[in-house]
């Protein structure tokens, strides 16, 4: 009989990153299943697993699927009633699992929860990937509480409640197993980066809550599997998120919306060029044309109903770099 709740890992050449943070993972998750799904690593994660964590059930998936597939795949051989989806490179804390689970248990409209996201190697800021939760502004680029662009806050206290948040970040992702599977999980053609936001947006548009509480707290090292200053990461971040308001953003404002959003995209790829190399502007480049090609699989994947107004803020990219906010 399985665990109310199960912690599944994404693997994909991660060794050392078990190595470091599992035993803690197994040592506080009493109250859940522990999985690791591998990507059809080529390291010897699987074997390691095997031989040092025998109570953690390893789900093998036949090839690489990413983030958004690999996930996709490995929980369908998963029965627990609520997910937590954990990067590899995540340490967890005492009774991190218990305030998430009763904030489920509290309130049946919630579909998802985050907790407080820390920097592992600064422990007093928030990290990149969720900090205090995730928001969007009114054309689509999400922010969170803690964290603005690069812009990262230290942890004083000042996000210290439980509160609806736009989007749960991926690095520490909870999730009733039915709300993830009534929306078909995630989009796998995004491979990987944003696709909880698209998933968060989507229930949303259901009429299902996001929440962040901070009685649960974890830190997280980032880039364990992609650099933040990889091309690649500038290319799925801009083709995911033109993608992902196609298929969300309430029509009346989409055309606008996605206009503008190609013409400060094009700005965007200058500046990455200049400050990153020249590969950035032309990962900008590629994004926009691979967007285009998903346009039209994107169109077809918007649901019935769409939130005439989806947002938290307005405008937020001039309002933090022309008015320094």
């Amino acid at each position: 009989m399985p665990k109310k709740l199960a912690v599944a890992i994404l693997n994909w050449n991660g060794k050392g990153w078990l190595e470091k943070f599992l035993p803690d993972v197994v040592r506080f998750s009493r109250d859940a299943d522990v999985y690791v799904i591998d990507n059809l690593s080529t390291d010897d994660s699987v074997e390691f697993l095997r031989t040092r964590f025998p109570s953690v059930t390893i789900i093998k998936n036949d090839k690489n699927y990413g983030f958004a597939g690999g996930y996709n795949e490995g929980l369908k051989q998963i029965d627990n009633e609520i997910y937590c989806l954990l990067n590899s490179d995540v340490e967890v804390t005492a009774n991190w699992t218990e305030p998430v689970l009763e904030l489920f248990e509290r309130d049946p409209s919630i579909a998802a929860i985050q907790p407080k996201i820390l920097a592992y190697n600064r422990k007093t800021y928030f990290e990149f990937a969720g900090a205090a939760g995730g928001l969007i502004d009114n054309i689509g680029y999400p922010y969170c509480r803690g964290r603005l662009f690069d812009d990262v806050e230290e942890d004083n206290g000042q996000y210290d409640d439980e509160s609806e948040i736009f989007w749960a970040s991926g690095c520490c992702f909870f999730i009733r197993s039915k709300d993830f599977w009534d929306q078909k999980g995630f989009d796998e053609r995004f491979f990987a980066h944003q696709e909880e936001i698209d998933l968060c947006w989507r229930m949303i548009n259901s009429g299902r809550k996001i929440f962040y509480t901070w009685k649960s707290k974890v830190y997280h090292v980032g880039g364990g599997t992609l650099n933040k200053q990889s091309p690649k990461k500038t290319f799925l971040n801009i083709r995911n998120n033109l993608s992902m308001v196609l298929k969300n953003a309430p029509f009346p404002q989409l055309v606008g919306i996605i206009f503008l959003r190609l013409c400060l995209d094009g700005l965007a790829g200058i500046y990455f060029g200049i400050k990153l190399g020249f590969s950035h502007f032309i990962a900008v480049l590629k994004a926009h044309f691979s967007f285009y090609g998903y346009a039209a699989g994107s169109w077809k994947r918007r649901q019935k109903h769409q939130k005439s107004k989806f947002y938290q803020t307005e405008w937020i990219i001039f309002k933090h770099f022309l008015g320094k906010k």
